[in-house]
């Protein structure tokens, strides 16, 4: 009895160490993952290295090899159903098929196939990302008891499996699965916050665009190679003047509107983030042409002139518009040095009389490009 005790100590304690280990290694690897589904294939790989690790030595009792093999396939099979259940449970069977003897095929039965019908019929059939999955513990918990009370009769009634044996692996097993479920919940949550607090640290809270921590971080990798780029700096004309004609509230909505223009005004492969109050930041990466260059930062100031912002008739020239200095490096100059560039072009649009784009040259800084 001492024995079986044992051993079944050592399968649930097998189980839970390579459950955390795993989960350690997803934690070190999760920027490798493109999709959940590819996380869970390879979920399916390591549950059978689980399944077949805690069958390699099992525990003979009259011809029967006993061990807690259900437990990692009833655990995948409830999380991401019966595709992956099965595709867990391939190995296992071929390798118990391969042993033989006289309850090979109940074996299989009762402690593979069966786990995969059961955990599939009690999994949440909702759509989520299974790189976050956090586990209904409940329902797991109720959906194993139930696998267990109808194997347990099973083999009470078709093997040599004694009462004693059977609660043994209840107990055992329905700690194993527990346990899974507790350190994968919270490993995941662990990751969940972690990406929460990645995403609103490199985020600004009221535009949701990128901020000019995220900015500098991506552009300044692509200036650390040598890339050629463009920065554009954009800037609200005569913010103050709405703000104060209409509230604070409705300035921050033009913010907000002005930050969608600039997505939808530029493409996907550029920057765009708030630089800080009323000034935004962009950078254009595939152009090279100067007269390409210019052309992509007024489309950003018609797009904003063109739009018809909520009481902008009482605005200075009755409109809502931007002023835009832009700066281009071949891959020779530093970020801050072409935000600098930028931010004096900027200046320049604005002695100008504003709503206008001004291209910031190093041999003349004075060279503008007026509209309209």
């Amino acid at each position: 009895m001492n024995d079986l005790l044992f051993f079944f100590l050592e399968n649930m304690a097998l189980i839970i160490a390579l459950m955390y280990l795993a989960l350690k290694l997803k934690e070190a690897l999760l920027v490798e993952w493109t999709s959940s589904a590819q996380f869970l294939w390879l979920s399916s790989v390591f549950i059978s290295f689980v399944a077949f690790s805690v069958m390699y030595n099992p525990f003979i009792h009259e011809g029967m090899r006993l061990d807690l093999r259900e437990v990692p396939i009833f655990f995948i099979s409830f999380i991401a159903g019966w595709p992956f259940g099965i595709l867990s449970a391939i190995a296992p069977g071929i390798f118990r098929a391969s042993l033989g003897g006289p309850t090979a095929v109940a074996g299989i039965l009762q402690s593979l196939i069966l786990p995969i019908i059961i955990g599939s019929l009690f999994r949440e059939k909702i759509s989520f990302n299974h790189l976050y999955t956090i586990v209904n513990i409940k329902r797991m918990l109720i959906g194993f008891v139930v696998f267990e009370v109808i194997k347990s009769v099973w083999m009470l009634l078709t093997t040599p499996a004694t009462l004693f044996i059977e609660l043994s692996m209840f107990f055992f097993a329905s700690i194993a699965i527990l346990a899974m479920a507790l350190i994968l919940n919270g490993e995941n949550r662990n990751l969940i916050l972690r990406k929460e607090l990645e995403f609103y640290s490199n985020q600004d809270p009221m535009t949701h665009l990128p901020n000019i921590r995220f900015f500098k971080n991506k552009v300044g990798g692509l200036v650390d190679q040598k890339l050629p780029l463009s920065i554009a700096m954009v800037d609200v004309d005569f913010f103050k003047v709405y703000n104060d004609t209409h509230g604070h509230q409705k300035g921050d909505q033009v913010l907000r509107t002005i930050g969608q223009l600039l997505i939808d005004s530029t493409e996907d492969h550029d920057v765009v983030a708030r630089y800080g109050g009323e000034e935004f930041i962009l950078c254009f990466t595939k152009e090279t042409d100067l007269e390409q260059i210019f052309a992509k930062a007024d489309k950003v100031r018609k797009a904003i002139e063109e739009y018809r912002f909520d009481g902008e008739e009482l605005q200075p020239g009755g409109i809502v518009s931007v002023s835009v200095g832009t700066s281009y490096s071949d891959g020779s100059a530093s970020l801050d040095q072409l935000i600098k560039e930028a931010d004096n072009a900027l200046y320049q649009s604005k002695k100008s009389g504003r709503n206008r784009v001004t291209f910031y040259k190093q041999e003349n800084e004075n060279l503008q490009r007026l509209n309209g």
